[in-house]
């Protein structure tokens, strides 16, 4: 895809890995949208790369059903969504208030579905576009203290997977990035919960947690939006569970080649 005067909005924009995203988005030429909660940072940062910022709460279903038409009428149509805003919930299951559990649900989970359905139309309509969604190695491997965390960004895996199925034949790409332990404050906020220490310390000790830092992770997700790549995967040392947890997504594929299904494609679901 060619980057070059795109149209590219970044939720979760105001630091981290949005942040750097957004950077290398615009250091490509592409024109940045910043979506997040901190009006500070998002200003300061769209007067930077000559964006545009949006704040907005996405754990609010009003402020998520209004963002797309708001960013179109302003800054134009998208080319590309990246879904990266998220919510880190490091917790026992049973400890967890239901109400946080729900926030980390919305955030990561209903708030990307129903970005990507208000923006996909009009990329249908206009016979292209890009949606990257922001997953994590605990959307692929269970951990203690991330199941609801974990289930989400399952659910993101599961949702570019058949969307990638629906979608076939159009030039709609779709990129599902998948970092481990990233050098962001969410991190660091898991390795200072005190439940944490002898599973993070056993890893370590195999060697299979290294730190990335978000400019790394924006560096790859940038190229292979560029390039058509579906999956953008840290640290590469664990490739075999991203690859055994996408194997089901990639037998479905095959065994369902030439079926006659129809296509999100077709004009009637731009609609």
């Amino acid at each position: 895809m060619e980057l070059k005067d795109a149209h590219v909005v970044v939720t979760g924009a105001s630091r981290g890995i949005g942040a750097a995203m957004a950077r290398k988005f615009a250091a490509e030429g592409a024109r940045v949208s910043l979506v997040a909660r901190s009006q500070d940072a998002l200003d300061a940062l769209a007067a930077e790369l000559g964006g545009t910022a949006f704040v907005a709460d996405l754990g609010d279903a009003a402020q998520v059903d209004a963002l797309i038409p708001q960013i179109e009428a302003e800054a134009g149509p998208i080319d590309v969504l990246v879904n990266n805003a998220g919510l880190e919930n490091a917790s026992w299951f049973v400890h967890d208030p239901a109400e946080v559990q729900r926030s980390v649900v919305r955030l990561n989970l209903e708030a990307p579905i129903l970005l990507t359905r208000a923006v996909l139309p009009g990329m249908l309509r206009r016979g292209k576009g890009g949606l990257v969604f922001v997953s994590s190695l605990a959307g692929s491997a269970s951990f203690p203290g991330l199941s609801v965390y974990g289930a989400t960004k399952a659910g993101l895996n599961n949702l570019a997977g058949a969307l990638r199925q629906e979608l076939k034949g159009s030039a709609i790409g779709i990129t599902l990035v998948q970092p481990g332990p990233t050098d962001t404050q969410m991190w660091d906020h898991l390795e200072d919960q005190e439940e944490y220490g002898p599973m993070l310390r056993r890893l370590r000790r195999l060697q299979l947690i290294p730190k990335k830092t978000p400019e790394l992770i924006a560096r790859r997700t940038v190229a292979a939006v560029a390039k058509g790549r579906r999956h953008v995967r840290t640290p590469r040392r664990l490739s075999l569970t991203f690859w055994l947890n996408e194997a089901p997504r990639r037998i479905s594929e095959g065994l369902l080649v030439g079926v006659p299904m129809g296509s999100a494609a077709s004009p009637t679901a731009a609609d």
